[in-house]
């Protein structure tokens, strides 16, 4: 997938409302995990991923700083995000407990 193409959300729509469900992309473009919730907004919210496990089922929960992923929409209007991290380094995050 070509993310280059697609636009960036603004800040005012780094919410919950926007983000909570979108797929994170690794740097290889493997899908890393999907976002379960986030802990404040905008540029300064932490944002849980859910990483590995099977249709949520064994999932564990990481935590990343907003400014560590780029939220866009695809051309269907679907959120997701990148980051420059892999999916194994992503994994190696300690578990976030709320």
């Amino acid at each position: 997938m070509d993310h280059s193409l697609h636009p960036r959300l603004p800040a005012e729509e780094l919410n919950a409302t926007n983000l909570e469900g979108a797929a994170i992309y690794g740097a290889d473009d493997a899908k890393i995990g999907d976002v379960s919730h986030l802990h404040g907004s905008g540029a300064s919210a932490q944002v849980v991923v859910d990483v590995g496990g099977f249709l949520g089922i064994g999932a564990k929960p990481v935590g990343l700083d907003m400014a560590r992923l780029d939220f866009m929409r695809d051309e269907n209007g679907i959120v997701h995000a990148t980051t420059a991290l892999t999916k194994d380094e992503v994994k190696a995050l300690p578990e976030h407990h709320d």
